[in-house]
């Protein structure tokens, strides 16, 4: 082999190697300056604290600050707005919900597309929602609690923490599947719900978890059942939405993601990180406290929870006219 041709071998071979060597040396230097996590909801809620105990667990591993970031309006769409409009460098991330699902078939005028311009990155968490009864209501499981709807047709009103919400959208779902017309009665958030139904002036309410448990070992509301596909560890002798309507399933779920084309190997850090966060048994049992289960998955599977949740939610926003308010 003559030198020239060993000297071109020998290049080639380093020209293949620098995109791997490239990548591995961004992967070890990130982050190297403070991250921001965008946040669409109000500081103390449900979502605030899961990105607080995520981003906790991420700036005690990769050594930088992970601040976390409320910015509220248009159901958490100016959150996914500026993580859209970021540099694709992994130094701006979403706190995905559940309601990113349901935005682009209630706001028909976004400037972006959810699915192809935001990256998913890691699963955190799912919880369910409780479907609860004033004490009165005579119905005690949910094929009683149909029977009593289709002989109450339009007489009985299901309250929830807003139009388009996940608590107004699961309750239309259930219309839809179970064939009744509970009339929906938007309230601004869920505790005003929960107070009207304690009240007797709603009927019914689907809640998250979170803050209806004491409600309900109190007796102060009656539930019929959990929305999820498998029976809640909290609540383990209350049955499933599902066990009665076979396919039926909602629930508040969380994750991160990032800009579209963000690198694969920031990604894979940040998926990586966050899954092992979540087998740590202090984050799991925080979660647990509020009825959540770890939802560790690979980048893709939680792509596609994303894009079957949105399909879903546009059939039913479509059947029951919801329209932003």
């Amino acid at each position: 082999m003559t030198f020239a041709r060993r000297r071109f071998l020998r290049l080639a071979a380093s020209a293949v190697a620098l995109p791997a060597v490239s990548r591995q040396a961004r992967a070890q230097a990130y982050p190297s300056r403070p991250v921001r996590v965008i946040v669409g909801f109000a500081p103390g809620g449900p979502a605030d604290i899961v990105a607080r105990l995520i981003g906790q667990r991420l700036t005690e591993r990769l050594g930088q600050p992970f601040v976390i970031e409320n910015r509220l309006g248009a159901g958490t769409s100016i959150a996914a707005e500026t993580v859209v409009k970021a540099a694709p460098d992994g130094y701006t991330l979403l706190l995905i919900s559940s309601a990113h699902a349901v935005n682009p078939s209630l706001y028909k005028k976004l400037s972006f597309n959810f699915i192809r311009d935001i990256a998913p990155v890691a699963g955190i968490d799912r919880e369910p929602l409780v479907m609860l009864v004033h004490p009165s209501c005579p119905a005690k499981t949910i094929p009683e609690f149909i029977a009593y709807a289709k002989a109450n047709a339009g007489k009985l009103n299901m309250g929830s923490a807003g139009n388009g919400t996940l608590t107004h959208v699961a309750g239309e779902l259930f219309n839809m599947m179970a064939g009744v017309n509970l009339v929906h009665v938007p309230f601004r958030g869920g505790a005003p719900a929960l107070t009207e139904l304690m009240a007797g002036r709603v009927q019914v309410v689907l809640n998250p978890m979170a803050g209806t448990v004491e409600h309900i070992r109190a007796g102060t509301l009656r539930a019929l059942a959990v929305t999820t596909a498998t029976r809640s560890e909290t609540l383990p002798d209350l049955p499933t939405l599902g066990d009665s309507l076979p396919g039926y399933e909602s629930s508040v779920w969380f994750g991160m993601g990032a800009p579209r084309d963000t690198p694969a190997d920031i990604v894979e850090t940040l998926n990586s990180e966050i899954n092992a966060g979540l087998a740590d048994i202090q984050i799991r049992a925080r979660l647990a406290d509020w009825g959540g289960t770890p939802l560790a998955v690979s980048p893709a599977d939680f792509g596609k929870l994303i894009a079957d949740e949105t399909e879903k939610w546009a059939n039913v926003v479509k059947f029951a006219n919801i329209k932003a308010e």
